[in-house]
């Protein structure tokens, strides 16, 4: 076969496997035209000739010992043994344990009469239809009454042919029929199976989709948190210091005004970066501005900030801090965050924190201790209540296997986080 040969059946396969698909479209649409088809075609081929022979008084067709085996019926038993063979055809696919039972039955009836009738073929065709259609616990039976059926036949033409050569002439034929049934009904059970895996696996893609849709969403609405509810706090201690101050000390008052600009621009730069990853870039125009996560170097910049408004932050590390990646510097970085923005929310300005960073070994250790708020209203709110902010950080710290605690100590606040830095199974 040449390449052209191939090239020219290639459409000719995609024409023939489109007109399969409309006649299995049409077949689901109305399912009783094609068995309709079916009886009709059985009927021409096969039942018309043995209805024309009866009715035409050809006892010279045929060699002698054929004649002298079977017998010959009137044309109404005719009609009415392929009714009988044919007929049930109409439900092979609804019913086809019936139309098998009721065509092996019309069978074995003609044959016991002596009667061979080319309609017989119908027999096969249930056994077909059953293979297909059925029941597989049906089946046994089924054969068993093939194999009887047919041993009827062979004993039946016994004197024209001899039993075994007859017996295996049909139960090929038989078998032929039945491995055909088996050979469709298991191609069938691999395609629904394909497309149901198909499904599911669009379906699990769809969700893994969507699953990383919300944790992108968490994860932002999680650094705008941070960055929006610290600078944010850092802002309003500042507008009320610089408004006692304004009264007693204006320029006092324009110092705060100005550390308000500085971090409202800080904030604004850092929402920036957050929202940028979310645009689509369209080209060099359209790309966000980034700039590198913070880590443990910018804590000391982010204590400043908290020392601007009013707290006094006493900060220190220790261990090799140095060592750790980009992703702990950033956890770090926003649970000290966090607990500095609750600290000076509740405890407020002239209150003491205390900061500390430590490693030891595959353990960090993160503490900041408040001494409370300078003023005896306390800190505000239930002891036990938890705001997005606690939650955030025991999400970050969750991420290194660890855990934030938090609760009174004294007159103040303790938040503590501890972090495991040691690798974890099939990570280097």
């Amino acid at each position: 076969m040449t390449t052209e040969d191939l090239g020219a059946m290639g459409p000719l396969v995609a024409r023939l496997g489109r007109a399969g698909q409309r006649l299995r479209h049409a077949d689901r649409a109305h399912p009783w035209v094609l068995d309709t088809a079916v009886v009709v075609l059985v009927s021409l081929l096969f039942c018309l000739p043995d209805l024309l022979h009866a009715v035409g008084a050809g006892d010279g067709d045929g060699p002698r010992r054929f004649r002298l085996v079977f017998t010959r019926l009137p044309a109404a038993a005719v009609l009415a043994l392929q009714a009988g063979l044919v007929l049930p055809l109409l439900w092979r696919r609804r019913a086809p344990a019936v139309a098998f039972g009721t065509i092996a039955a019309v069978f074995v009836l003609q044959w016991s009469l002596g009667a061979a009738l080319r309609a017989d073929v119908a027999l096969f065709v249930a056994l077909y239809s059953l293979t297909l259609h059925g029941r597989l616990r049906q089946l046994p039976w089924a054969c068993a009454a093939m194999v009887g059926a047919l041993g009827l036949v062979a004993a039946r033409i016994s004197a024209a042919v001899p039993v075994w050569d007859a017996l295996f002439f049909l139960l090929s034929t038989a078998t032929a029929a039945l491995a055909l049934g088996l050979m469709i009904r298991i191609r069938r059970a691999q395609l629904a199976g394909l497309r149901d895996r198909a499904a599911r696996l669009e379906i699990e893609r769809d969700q893994r989709g969507r699953l990383a849709v919300a944790a992108e969403r968490t994860r932002v609405a999680r650094e705008m948190h941070d960055i929006v509810g610290h600078n944010l706090s850092v802002i309003i201690t500042l507008a009320d210091a610089g408004a006692y101050a304004t009264a007693v000390a204006p320029e006092r008052g324009a110092e705060a005004l100005n550390l308000i600009g500085d971090t409202g621009r800080q904030a604004l730069s850092e929402l920036r970066r957050v929202l940028g990853v979310l645009r689509e870039a369209d080209g060099p125009r359209g790309a966000p501005e980034l700039s590198p996560q913070p880590g443990l170097a910018d804590i000391d910049a982010l204590c400043e900030g908290v020392r601007a408004a009013g707290m006094e932050v006493v900060y220190r590390t220790g261990g090799d801090i140095d060592a750790l990646d980009s992703g702990v510097q950033l956890t770090v970085y926003r649970i000290v965050q966090e607990a500095l923005t609750n600290t000076l929310k509740h405890a407020g300005a002239g209150a003491r924190a205390n900061l500390a960073v430590m490693v030891e070994d595959t353990r960090l250790t993160i503490t900041v201790q408040d001494s409370g708020p300078a003023t005896p209203a306390g800190r505000p709110g239930p002891a036990n209540e938890e705001g997005h902010g606690l939650v955030g950080m025991r999400e970050r710290a969750a991420l290194y296997g660890g855990q934030v605690s938090a609760g009174p100590a004294g007159a103040g606040w303790t938040v503590r986080a501890a972090l495991d830095l040691a690798p974890r199974d099939g990570v280097r």
